[in-house]
This record gives structure tokens, sequence and C-alpha cells, in this order.
């Protein structure tokens, strides 16, 4: 299935959605943690755990970027 092309075509668009796809991730792990951790899988709680920091490291670096472009193009 391909979604259509965005509506909007700021050049930071796609960057604001990515960090908010990845922040939403951090939260949705959390319940994949507690669902497998209720379960006994520890190592899927484990791997979850690593999708989770990742989509942090994700998120941060995203933020981090979008403030400097923010900043170049208002400075």
């Amino acid at each position: 299935m391909t979604h259509p092309a965005s509506p909007v075509k700021d050049k930071n668009y796609d960057l604001i959605h990515a960090i908010q796809m990845s922040l939403e991730h951090i939260w949705q792990m959390e319940t994949y943690i507690a669902d497998a951790e209720s379960r006994g899988d520890n190592e899927l709680a484990t791997w979850f755990r690593k999708i989770q920091e990742n989509n942090r490291k994700a998120g941060e670096q995203g933020k981090q970027m979008l403030i400097s472009r923010l900043q170049r193009e208002n400075g």
C-alpha cells in the first residue's frame, strides 16, 4: 500500500514527522515490553527495549537536527 505524497512541501515536514514517529514508538514499546514481561518472555522484552532505545536516540538526533535547521533559517 502506498501513501499519497505529502500535502505539505515544507522541507522540514518529513523531519518533524519522523521525530514524532520515533517518540510514538518509544511509548508503544512500553506496551510491548509489559506484554512480553507478563508472559515471562525476557528475551523479547529485552529486544523491545533495544528498539525503544534506538527510537530514543533517533528522536534526540532528529530534534537536534531540527533545532539546527530552524536556527540557520531564522538566523
